[in-house]
């Protein structure tokens, strides 16, 4: 059920709307993480939650060691404040050792292989040395490793998960990957009690109003830990009563207006879609199968209206500048005109004109 009230202030709490995030850094902590399957989608998610920020800051962030992509929850790729990658990644490491345990069975990957593959990496990231995937993938090759039929993707992905690499900067258009230990010398340690309270406190204040059973689909936690997170914090945050389900937000923060109806340019893969398990509140039930129509696990980027999902977008970045595509649900009528300032915000990001829009 499209619920305006909880869109609404998600699209603030989430920093959307409303008052903006100083700069990258702020964004990412106080969302917890920012999923970022798609790099180029998830660096724009996080600028458009700032102030005035362009690509290069965000960049300039993770060329600073101060957010740091990596595997921490899901199995799946975020960015996260650099501090916080150690403890994230092992509160949930150890959930996918019986799914790693199968997969490495049907790659034939075996426990001397995978030692022989972190010894391999080890040595040539040592020094905090960036390394591009197409030279670990050589490396790997040359030692008699094949990294064919998703061997070699497999491996980076087992070995960022189990915390011994995550992402460096790009080199080029290339991905480089460094040792985390060396990466993040400066690492915050906690106890599981200590990451569930201080993850369930992060994730409601940056996208409540959310169920505790988002934060444990968010998280990959049972919903058993993920209640317990909730309780260590109960006293930051507030429950609401809507339509009979619980929703958990915190206790200050910026109010949404009950008439907000602002117009925006999600990325795919953002955070106010994919950070709930239930999205019922945002879209429409017979457009929600849209958003990843492929069924692949790639998810469009949006238009949104009002906090409700209206269409999708692409875009096509060319020299001269960027062409965009809007695929609006249903006409959008006197909202286009809206639809192409919001994708002005987009090239002031990306610090290219726009050379055509197509709606």
């Amino acid at each position: 059920m499209l619920t305006p009230i909880i869109a609404n202030q998600r699209l603030y709490n989430q920093r959307i709307t409303g008052m903006k995030h100083v700069g990258p850094v702020e964004a990412v902590r106080e969302l917890g993480a920012v999923q970022a399957q798609d790099y180029h989608q998830a660096v724009w998610g996080i600028g458009l939650r700032t102030q005035s920020a362009k690509i290069s800051d965000v960049e300039q962030a993770v060329i600073d060691r101060k957010i740091v992509l990596t595997w921490p929850m899901r199995g799946t790729i975020f960015f996260v404040p650099s501090e916080d990658a150690k403890w994230m990644v092992k509160l949930t490491a150890s959930r996918f050792q019986t799914n790693d345990k199968k997969k490495q069975a049907e790659l034939e990957l075996d426990e001397g292989t995978l030692h022989r593959c972190r010894t391999i990496i080890g040595d040539a990231l040592s020094g905090c040395t960036p390394v591009s995937r197409p030279r670990l993938m050589e490396l790997l090759e040359e030692a008699g490793i094949s990294t064919k039929n998703g061997r070699g993707y497999y491996i980076l992905g087992y070995l960022g998960r189990t915390g011994m690499i995550c992402f460096g900067p790009h080199e080029g258009k290339q991905q480089s990957f460094v040792l985390l230990d060396e990466w993040v010398p400066n690492s915050r340690e906690l106890t599981l009690e200590e990451s569930l309270a201080e993850l369930a406190l992060r994730y409601f204040t940056g996208h409540g109003p959310a169920t505790v059973q988002d934060f444990a689909w968010w998280v990959g936690l049972t919903l058993t830990e993920a209640k317990r997170g909730c309780e260590a914090v109960k006293s930051d945050l507030r429950v609401d009563l809507v339509n009979g389900t619980e929703y958990w937000s915190p206790v200050t923060g910026p109010v949404a207006s009950a008439d907000t109806d602002s117009v925006v340019l999600l990325p795919g893969f953002d955070e106010y879609y994919l950070g709930y398990k239930d999205r019922s509140a945002i879209i429409e039930t017979e457009h929600d199968a849209k958003i990843a129509p492929h069924r692949n696990g790639v998810f469009q980027p949006m238009m949104v209206a009002g906090g409700k999902v209206v269409g999708v977008w692409k875009r096509e970045i060319k020299r001269s500048g960027i062409e965009i595509a809007l695929s609006p649900f249903s006409p959008l009528g006197d909202r286009e005109e809206e639809f192409r300032e919001a994708a002005k915000h987009y090239s002031d990001f990306m610090g290219l004109p726009i050379t055509r829009i197509e709606s």
